[in-house]
Formats: structure tokens, C-alpha cells, sequence
């Protein structure tokens, strides 16, 4: 199907309002992937409790690529609280 818009190549031109609309799409897609798994890991039932290791380490990767702008440092200082909130909760 992508293939189309590639075929197409400079022939085909969007009007501005879809250039502005598409420029959201990696980030809708992104949170329709990563929000789902955070808050219902199970799939079924919400979890918002400190027991949620997924949301622990989201939280955490989240304030560290704020606060410090490293995304290899978020990346595993997420990791950091992850794994052993995991390994606590069981």
C-alpha cells in the first residue's frame, strides 16, 4: 500500500492542513502502542498503583529525559527502576 506514495514520487502533493496533520501521526501511533500496555498490563484491569512495574519505570524514564535531556540516560534509568520493581513485586 506505501508503495503507491513512493511510485508517485514528486507527482503527488499534499495540501498543507495533511503536511501539518501527518507530522502527529509517530506520536499517536506511539501512544496507542506504549499508554495501553502502562496502565493495563495485564489487559484487563487498571493499574495505578507503585506495584505496576511497566508505569514505575515509564514514570521514571519519562522525568529523567525532562529534567536531564538524555535520552540514553532515560532509557536506562527506566530500565534502573523497572527491573527491580519487578523483581520485588514478583
Amino acid at each position: 500500500m506505501r508503495y503507491g506514495f513512493y511510485a508517485l514520487g514528486d507527482r503527488l502533493s499534499f495540501p498543507p492542513l495533511v503536511h501539518r496533520a501527518l507530522r502527529y501521526v509517530p506520536v499517536a501511533v506511539l501512544t496507542a502502542i506504549t499508554v495501553p500496555m502502562l496502565l493495563l498490563p495485564d489487559g484487563v484491569h487498571w493499574q495505578l498503583t507503585w506495584r505496576n512495574a511497566w508505569l514505575a519505570g515509564a514514570l521514571a524514564t519519562g522525568l529523567i529525559a525532562w529534567r536531564w535531556n538524555n535520552l540514553l540516560g532515560a532509557i536506562g534509568g527506566g530500565m534502573g527502576v523497572y527491573f527491580p520493581v519487578r523483581w520485588l513485586v514478583g
